[in-house]
């Protein structure tokens, strides 16, 4: 199973930077596209951050997926 997030998706909307959602959330930018890439599984503590920024729930940003690629 791979976690999958809409992160990239929501800054975009939000109109965020990868630097100012690292620095909302108190990471470094490259943690933040390490995120989106999927490269980087985010502890709770950074995605509920994340989500808070986004007030958002952590079902619409961070899902697990399968290996079929189905949500």
């Amino acid at each position: 199973m791979e976690l999958q997030n809409r992160v990239k998706e929501l800054r975009a909307r939000f109109d965020l930077t990868q630097a100012m959602l690292a620095e909302l959330v108190g990471v470094s930018r490259q943690t933040i596209a390490a995120i989106e890439k999927g490269d980087y599984t985010p502890s709770l503590l950074l995605a509920l951050k994340v989500c808070e920024v986004f007030k958002s729930k952590m079902e619409d940003v961070f899902w697990l997926n399968g290996r079929s690629g189905e949500k």
